[in-house]
C-alpha cells in the first residue's frame, strides 16, 4: 500500500514479537509476521491485522521465498527483525552434534540470510533497517549454553560487520542484547517467582526497537543492552 511502511518479523511468537507486531501496526505500518508453524500466529493476525507466511529462516530457498512473498503481497520491508533463536542445552560431552548444529543454523545462520535477503532489496533504494535480537549470551558464555553461546555471539558478529558495512548506503542495523527473561503473558509464573522489575516487559522492548528504527542518521546507534531493573550486569 503507497505511502505505508511495510514490517517484517522473522522468528514470531506471543513474546516480543507479539509486541512489536502491535506496535508497528499501531503506527500505521502493515505488518508480516514469520515462522514454521503459522497457525500459533492466527489470534495475533487478527488483533493487529498482520499477515502470517511460513518460513524456516534456515533455510536459503524458504527464506528467498518469503520476502518474495511479502513483497509481492505488501511491497518491500522498510524494516525486518530477526528474532528466531534455539540451543541445545547441557554438558558440552553430552551434546547432540546434531541438535548444536540446528541451534546455529536458526540463532545465527538465519540470521545471516534474512539479514542478506533484506539487503538486496534495500542496497539498491539506499534505506532500510535490519534489527537483530540478541541475548546475554551474546556477550557472555553461559556454562551448559556452549550452542546457545555460539549462535548468539556470531548473529552479534554479523550486525556488528553489516552495520559497519551499510551504513554508508544509508542502512541501519542495530544488534538487541536482551539481558534478563522477557515476561511471556499473566500466565509466565517468573515474575513472581524472581520479585518484582526481574523481567523485561516486551511492550517495553518493543518502543525500543522502533526508537532504533526512527533514528535520525546524524545519530544511528548499532547496539543496545536492554535489562530489568535489578539484573547485576
Amino acid at each position: 500500500m503507497a505511502g505505508k511502511e511495510t514490517a517484517l518479523i522473522v522468528g514470531a511468537g506471543q513474546g516480543l514479537s507479539a509486541s512489536l507486531a502491535r506496535l508497528f501496526a499501531s503506527e500505521g505500518m502493515q505488518v508480516a509476521i514469520a515462522a514454521r508453524n503459522t497457525d500459533k500466529l492466527a489470534g495475533l493476525c487478527s488483533e493487529t491485522g498482520a499477515k502470517a507466511f511460513a518460513c524456516d529462516a534456515g533455510h536459503p530457498a524458504q527464506v528467498s521465498a518469503l520476502f518474495d512473498a511479502v513483497t509481492g503481497e505488501m511491497g518491500e520491508p522498510d524494516i525486518v527483525v530477526y528474532n528466531a533463536s534455539n540451543r541445545a542445552r547441557g554438558p558440552v560431552q553430552d551434546l547432540d552434534v546434531e541438535a548444536v548444529r540446528s541451534a546455529i543454523e536458526i540463532s545465527c545462520y538465519g540470521g545471516f540470510l534474512v539479514a542478506q535477503a533484506a539487503a538486496k532489496q534495500m542496497i539498491p533504494r539506499g534505506s532500510g533497517t535490519i534489527l537483530l535480537t540478541g541475548a546475554s549470551a551474546s556477550v557472555k558464555g553461559y556454562p551448559n549454553s556452549s550452542s546457545f553461546a555460539m549462535g548468539k555471539f556470531g548473529l552479534r558478529g554479523l550486525a556488528q560487520s553489516l552495520a559497519r558495512e551499510l551504513q554508508p548506503q544509508n542502512i541501519h542495523v542495530a544488534h538487541f542484547v536482551i539481558d534478563g527473561g522477557i515476561l511471556q503473558g499473566p500466565g509466565d509464573t517468573r515474575a513472581a517467582e524472581r520479585g518484582e522489575d526481574a523481567m523485561l516487559l516486551p511492550d517495553e522492548i518493543a518502543r525500543d526497537y522502533l526508537h532504533v528504527h526512527r533514528q535520525h542518521r546524524s545519530s544511528w546507534t548499532w547496539e543496545i543492552e536492554l535489562r530489568p531493573w535489578v539484573e547485576k550486569f
